[in-house]
């Protein structure tokens, strides 16, 4: 297509533990990837038959994001603490490899599952997504604004967010779970026969659809103990507001760790940006669309710093602040072509931020279901292409983008990414993270 793209995608599996003659297991499942917005229907005629059958009306997030015009900044805050405090944990495993993830679908995903949380599970999930002043109501609305504004900002950006939940035939769930995760995640709600060997398939074939085909598969195959799984898919495209000039890409020497070097097409222009600089970093804002509402934020240590040094001071206050100290200035950016993709399984990183309860023999999902569960895995996928036109992945007005008063003239400015770097897709009006990366070998 040549545009940037960009996917992800986070699965959760929750078991149960086996209790005298109960067992079973659910699995949360987050994706990033591409989604229409198109109505949810049941998979089957009669879904939960014998226990919950969920009511045929369709989730209306749009009349509930009209009682609340403005997206909860407490929720735009803890997403962003988690955000970053799960991309810490992620490189502590995979510091020399590339690393890109979206936390946003990740605690989406975490967030359907935290409705059937209780006791000190409830309370361990809450500390891990940082939302311990948050009531589950305003953590549901909260998630639901931010669903509703951030959906297609822009003519030539788009933004797409759709979640599911499948569930075990035969298996009761509290029907007040099931109501939440439609009205405020807009879920899609479907009973399915664990034990077909074409279960696996009607999953992923959602998954499939919900990223334009860049994630063709998150679950491998479906345990005798798994009850649920918990799906959100996230799918961004955005051109950027200046295309680069293909004429102008050329091979140029990357950097590696270690002190190698490759050769690779780095795409080059020059323009206004909002920009920073101080005597560790190079920031600049790219874009995208007419409004500018979305950009992906670049990061480059000066040597002799690198990467390491700038993850260690890396946090949501510094990362506000880097943010705030972006203004309008001239210069010459060039920056590599590159397309990843990226899995992994969160339940070590998630553990490390205080959630091991939810992993645990004695998990309390009781708001969930009657049946002792546990999440059992967590895994997470993306996808990013990076290309002259833009970014395709799995994230009207734009603030900041324009300075209010008048300038010093400053001489312009060059910035050259051949070396390793961090990156982040960001949503100029509410402040959401949208994806963050950590790119150390770029390839096309």
């Amino acid at each position: 297509m040549g545009q940037r793209q960009q996917w992800g995608m986070g699965a959760i599996r929750v078991g149960i533990q086996a209790i005298a003659n109960a067992a079973g297991s659910l699995m949360l499942l987050g994706l990033v990837g591409w989604s229409q917005g198109a109505q949810m229907e049941p998979a089957f005629a009669n879904p939960f038959a014998g226990t919950f059958r969920p009511q045929p009306v369709q989730p209306q997030p749009s009349l509930i994001a009209q009682q609340s015009q403005a997206v909860n900044p407490k929720l735009v805050s803890a997403n962003t603490r988690f955000g970053l405090k799960l991309f810490s944990e992620i490189l502590k495993r995979d510091s020399n490899k590339n690393v890109f993830v979206s936390p946003s679908s990740v605690a989406i995903a975490l967030s359907m599952a935290y409705n059937g949380a209780n006791g000190e599970t409830q309370q361990a999930m809450a500390r891990a997504l940082n939302v311990q002043g948050m009531s589950l109501e305003e953590l549901n609305r909260g998630n639901a604004d931010l669903r509703e504004l951030l959906q297609n900002p822009d003519p030539k950006v788009q933004l797409a967010i759709a979640n599911s939940l499948w569930a075990r035939q035969g298996v009761p769930f509290k029907p007040e779970f099931i109501q939440r995760n439609q009205q405020f995640y807009g879920a899609k709600v479907a009973e399915l026969d664990f034990a077909d060997s074409q279960a696996a398939s009607i999953i992923n074939n959602w998954v499939n659809q919900n990223t334009r085909g860049k994630i063709s598969k998150i679950i491998d195959t479906i345990n005798p103990n798994d009850v649920m799984f918990l799906i959100n898919a996230i799918y961004f495209k955005g051109n950027w507001s200046n295309q680069f000039d293909k004429q102008q890409t050329s091979q140029k020497p990357f950097y590696l760790l270690g002190g190698s070097q490759k050769q690779h097409p780095m795409m080059n222009q020059q323009g206004e940006y909002r920009y920073y600089e101080d005597a560790q970093i190079q920031a600049v804002s790219l874009p995208y669309g007419e409004r500018r509402r979305m950009s992906m934020y670049i990061v480059l240590p000066k040597k002799p710093s690198n990467l390491s040094d700038f993850y260690t001071n890396l946090t949501a206050e510094t990362w506000e602040s880097l943010i705030s100290r972006l203004s309008t200035r001239q210069g010459t950016i060039q920056i590599p072509k590159f397309k990843l993709e990226y899995s992994i399984e969160l339940k070590q990183a998630l553990s490390a931020l205080g959630m091991a309860a939810a992993f645990g023999d004695r998990a309390d999902f009781s708001n969930l279901s009657q049946a002792p569960t546990k999440i059992d895995e967590v895994k997470h996928k993306t996808f990013v292409e990076v290309n002259e036109e833009g970014t395709e992945a799995a994230a009207v007005t734009s603030i900041g983008i324009r300075a209010t008063s008048i300038r010093i003239p400053e001489e312009p400015f060059r910035m050259v990414v051949d070396r390793p770097f961090f990156c982040a897709i960001r949503d100029n009006q509410t402040g959401a993270v949208l994806f963050m990366g950590s790119i150390v070998d770029p390839k096309v």
